[in-house]
Formats: structure tokens, C-alpha cells, sequence
């Protein structure tokens, strides 16, 4: 069975595509910056988060991370 595993965050490219800012994102979903910017450098997101983030931006859950599989 493959299992996967967040490797590094997409979400400062998603965001620069999307045209948008850390601080708008933070005030279109009510997470903080600082929050934010600890999931694009240090720690991963639940996944009511990602969702919340992936709806706001226009892309897939799976699309906020870069993944690794192991088998």
C-alpha cells in the first residue's frame, strides 16, 4: 500500500498565480498570517485547513503540497 507524505509547500506559488497576498488570504479565511506562513515553511495543514485554503485559492488539496510516496 503507497503512503504519502507532505513534503514542501506549494502555497507561495499557488498564491502568486492566484494574484493573491498572504494578508488577503488571512483576511478571506480568518487564519493568521503568522499561521500561514508556518504552513509554507515549517508545518502542515489539517485538512479542514487545506480546504478552506485550496477553495479560496482555486486549486486541489493536493495541490498546496509537494508529495512523496514510500511503499
Amino acid at each position: 500500500m503507497a503512503i504519502y507524505k507532505a513534503r514542501k509547500s506549494n502555497l507561495t506559488t499557488l498564491l502568486n498565480k492566484s494574484n493573491i497576498d498572504f494578508k488577503t488570504l488571512s483576511e478571506n479565511t480568518g487564519i493568521s498570517i503568522e499561521k500561514l506562513s508556518d504552513f509554507n515553511n515549517k508545518t502542515v495543514m489539517n485538512i479542514n485547513t487545506a480546504m478552506t485554503i485550496s477553495k479560496e485559492i482555486g486549486c486541489t488539496m493536493e495541490d498546496l503540497y509537494k508529495w512523496t510516496k514510500t511503499e
